[in-house]
């Protein structure tokens, strides 16, 4: 076997003492209170912690920002295929993607990665879904939601913010 990074070390050690005491292998496949989280893939948060979520109880889809677009593959699967009927759409106070723009990171991506790197932006249209003002980003991926034919109109769907400084919530729309 290939050695590992300290990361990975870590990783397979704190899965041996987690496995170790592990008793939960039977639940079900669809969340038993039959909602879904989108919020920021963020190192600050810890969902489950902070939002009441025990295993098995939501599904949580994270990534930059929180971003409604970038979860709505994972928002269809979770509605259509197990059954959730409520999205709790969830951003945060002092967000990396209120620090920068579309132009400043594709000029990081040429410096970094060069032309191949740019030209890789296509993917994504170059948008890095970044905003500039905290509950106008939670109000349109709220709308965003509502709006779609993906999302049926029996799905409550929210917006909230919460506040890495104090680890409230607070209900936006």
């Amino acid at each position: 076997m290939a050695s590992q990074t300290p990361i990975q070390s870590h990783l397979v050690s704190s899965n041996e003492k987690y496995a170790s005491t592990f008793t939960k292998g039977d639940l079900a496949l669809p969340p038993a209170k039959k909602y879904a989280v989108v919020t920021c893939m963020d190192a600050r948060l810890d969902p489950a912690a902070a939002y009441g979520i025990d295993l098995g109880d939501a599904h949580i889809i994270r990534n930059a920002g929180g971003n409604a677009q970038d979860a709505l593959r994972s928002l269809v699967i979770s509605e259509q295929l197990l059954g959730t009927e409520e999205i709790l759409l969830i951003k945060h106070t002092g967000c990396g993607m209120l620090t920068f723009d579309n132009v400043t990171a594709a000029g990081l991506v040429r410096q970094h990665l060069g032309d191949a790197g740019v030209k890789e932006l296509a993917r994504f249209a170059g948008d890095f879904q970044t905003f500039t003002d905290l509950e106008a980003a939670v109000r349109s991926d709220v709308a965003f939601l509502k709006e779609s034919p993906l999302i049926p109109e029996t799905v409550t769907v929210s917006g909230w913010v919460y506040a890495v400084e104090t680890g409230k919530v607070r209900k936006v729309v």
